[in-house]
């Protein structure tokens, strides 16, 4: 019995030594790759504020995006939903999805494209953990821990929340499980992506909400009436997403006329807005949430600007235009109720994202991490909200909800 438990605890310490290594080797990869596409995108970011004249070349720069999918064979790229499925059912993630997702969303946001860089993050991430585990012939189980890894590593260092980046990945895979064997991985790699981001002046994402008011009746219930808001919003953003894509397929069948109308449409949107606030991440505009100056209109332009963007073909993500709606909306919220726009900017953000992720638990950690643990029983609540009123909808088809949100009943769908 003895030698038995010896020869287990050592196979025990073995596959612990083997997931410290390997989830060090992935850190600093994708820690290193992460932070040079945050530096390149804060570059690009900077240069196309600097000359507005290069919004006139989204079209263009479009027609270079689907030029360099097609040469390298990468055609029917499905995004984040390629990395959910290869988890799912260990579909091909190829390691030439890493350099392509990193360029063509430079592209994008140089140009004026309405989206994020969490999405590209986790398929860059992604790919390039899948690829370590392809090369050291891990099995499909222990390559999947690694995409898994990938992901956590490079959303840390673009966003500097590693606690939310180790969280991420176990949740959003399958609704109502978490994959816990991933865990150790995913926490070494996050934490070691973030420290490389840190030591190369990537500063972290934190918001100032100010004074938070005292958690009493009154205020529970406005801030629970945003999250019921908050979960029908997210709902609206990822049935426009869906349905543009489809319009999109539908009547531009030929991906380059597709992404080339796409970019034609964001120029004249833009336009009309008389604003480009709407072009790229909109950092700077979440920023001016929490000041409590917002456009009323601001959370719908952004969910159309970045439904254009991405059913046109553009690359980048939505989690971040998630963040976007949520603070805006959240912001107008506090504006018309006067209850402190900053903590309803910051409750509209996790309450947002929660419902188009379907991970509260992420969506918590987010919250602590930017900002700070003060507001906590008013994002434990909103949380909570949303992700029940949320439904089944959800950003990524290959997501799949493994129990159901109302009754502990297996169900195993995938989103809508």
């Amino acid at each position: 019995m003895n030698h038995r438990v010896i020869k287990h605890n050592l196979r025990r310490t073995a596959a612990s030594i083997k997931w410290v290594v390997f989830s060090i080797i992935t850190g600093c990869i994708v820690g290193l790759l992460g932070t040079a596409f945050f530096l390149c995108l804060s570059f690009v970011t900077t240069l196309r504020t600097q000359n507005p004249w290069l919004l006139y070349l989204l079209p263009v720069g479009g027609l270079a995006i689907i030029a360099m999918y097609r040469l390298l064979h990468n055609e029917k790229d499905a995004g984040t939903n390629l990395v959910i499925s290869a988890i799912h059912y260990n579909d091909e993630l190829h390691l030439r999805t890493a350099p392509l997702i990193f360029v063509s969303t430079l592209i994008t946001h140089l140009f004026g494209g309405s989206a994020g860089r969490e999405g590209a993050a986790l398929q860059m991430g992604g790919s390039i953990g899948g690829s370590i585990g392809k090369l050291f012939r891990f099995d499909d189980k222990d390559k999947n821990v690694m995409i898994m890894c990938g992901m956590s590593a490079a959303f840390s260092a673009l966003f500097g929340t590693p606690l939310a980046a180790a969280i991420l990945p176990l949740e959003i895979v399958s609704v109502g499980v978490m994959y816990y064997n991933a865990l150790l991985p995913c926490v070494i790699s996050s934490l070691i992506a973030h420290s490389i981001a840190n030591h190369f002046g990537v500063a972290a994402e934190y918001f100032s909400i100010g004074k938070i008011p005292g958690f009493t009746v009154v205020p529970a219930v406005k801030i629970s009436v945003l999250a019921i808001l908050c979960a029908l919003v997210s709902i609206f953003f990822c049935m426009v997403i869906h349905k543009t894509e489809e319009l999109y397929k539908q009547y531009l069948k030929n991906t380059y006329l597709r992404i080339f109308a796409g970019g034609c449409i964001l120029v004249v949107l833009t336009l009309l807005a008389g604003s480009r606030d709407y072009n790229g991440a909109g950092m700077n505009i979440i920023t001016q949430c929490f000041q409590g100056s917002v456009r009323p209109e601001a959370f719908l332009l952004k969910i159309i600007f970045t439904a254009i963007t991405i059913g046109a073909g553009y690359k980048g993500g939505e989690i971040v235009p998630a963040f976007f709606t949520g603070a805006a909306f959240g912001c107008l919220f506090g504006n018309l109720t006067g209850f402190s726009p900053a903590l309803c900017a910051a409750v509209g953000m996790t309450s947002v994202f929660c419902g188009v992720t379907n991970c509260p638990i992420s969506a918590l950690c987010v919250s602590f991490e930017l900002f700070g643990f003060t507001g906590m029983p008013y994002f434990l609540l909103s949380t909570a909200f949303s992700y029940m009123l949320s439904g089944y909808f959800g950003l990524y088809r290959s997501q799949k909800i493994v129990y159901s949100k109302y009754k502990s009943n297996y169900i195993n769908k995938t989103t809508i």
